[in-house]
């Protein structure tokens, strides 16, 4: 199993990066969070998970392990694949989706792109008993927007999640607010800010 990776930041997208691993490039797929937070030339850890399928080898990154455990526990779920898992990390933290299945809130599950009523109904059946270990889990670093990207960033981050430009552009605009508001409003805020609009 590959765990974790650290290397130079290569580049980066709306929902991945790539990595040099002294001289192996490696692209990694991830939350639009994971992915604003890292910086081209600098160094980045990311905390994976590798998916095998019969025509792929796909690995996913997080910036925390917590992420990592709650996207392969969401996979524990039947019917949630890969997909699906990291949109839940990119709706929700670990211990605030804990909180939601704990709570039985399926309204709030709905808001992840995929998850129907019937859907989230089912995950807080197969999972109640299992997210108790994210009970005490705590959210990653906040990733400071960059004034002038903040947009580029949630909409590449949503179009990464299925998402049509128009629909991200929309969400884009519902939560301008916030960054006029405050600056400084954290890249992952926006983007669950965005989500949720979009689940209305």
């Amino acid at each position: 199993m590959i765990s974790r990776l650290r290397g130079e930041v290569l580049a980066a997208g709306g929902t991945w990066l790539e990595l040099d691993l002294s001289g192996f490039g490696v692209r990694v797929l991830c939350t639009p969070a994971t992915a604003a937070a890292a910086r081209p030339g600098e160094q980045a850890v990311v905390h994976t998970s590798l998916v095998v399928r019969e025509d792929s080898l796909t690995l996913y990154g997080f910036g925390t392990p917590d992420e990592r455990d709650l996207f392969e526990l969401a996979q524990s779920a039947s019917g949630i694949g890969p997909r699906i898992a990291l949109a839940i990390c990119s709706v929700f933290t670990p211990s605030e989706f804990a909180a939601a299945v704990r709570a039985e809130n399926t309204s709030a599950i709905t808001k992840v792109p995929g998850i129907g009523a019937k859907g989230a109904a089912k995950l807080v059946l197969e999972l109640k008993d299992k997210v108790l270990g994210f009970a005490g889990s705590v959210a990653g670093p906040a990733v400071p927007v960059v004034v002038d990207g903040w947009r580029d960033q949630v909409r590449g981050g949503l179009e990464g999640l299925g998402y049509s430009s128009r629909d991200a552009e929309v969400a884009c605009d519902r939560v301008a607010d916030l960054v006029a508001n405050d600056p400084d409003v954290p890249v992952a805020v926006l983007l669950r800010a965005a989500l949720r609009s979009l689940a209305k």
